[in-house]
């Protein structure tokens, strides 16, 4: 059976059912309307799989507006919750290095934490994601 998978011009989606992980690779800067189509297609995605951990790589482009940010924290994890409640949910956001400290001033919420790490390195991501450590 061939795995999930969908390419757009902006973002690549892929499902790894050996590692429970969708992976969310973004492959240039978008627009918010891309930035929220991208995310629907990723739980329209992760629905029927009830794929909760998700990798959503950055890397390539960069970090969303505040307001693109907030939306992700607020509206689309209630959409994610309300999509996937047989599923844990974790998301681990690759970023680089030179992202690294803005993004972790936007997730000062300790109750961020259970749902949203940020890494610069894949294997630790891809750990967290598969034990909560």
């Amino acid at each position: 059976m061939p795995l999930p998978t969908l390419d757009l011009s902006y973002l690549r989606l892929s499902y790894r059912p050996d590692l429970h992980t969708l992976f969310m690779r973004w492959t240039r800067a978008v627009s918010s309307e891309e930035h929220r189509e991208g995310y629907r297609h990723a739980l329209a995605m992760a629905q029927p799989l009830q794929a909760g951990h998700w990798l959503v790589d950055l890397r390539t482009r960069g970090l969303a507006s505040l307001e693109d940010f907030e939306w992700v924290l607020v509206n689309f994890r209630a959409q994610m919750t309300q999509a996937l409640p047989l599923a844990s949910r974790r998301l681990a956001y690759l970023v680089t290095p030179y992202h690294l400290a803005t993004i972790n001033e936007r997730m000062q919420s300790p109750e961020l934490r259970d749902t949203f790490r940020i890494f610069i390195e894949e294997a630790p991501a891809q750990q967290w994601l598969l034990t909560g450590i």
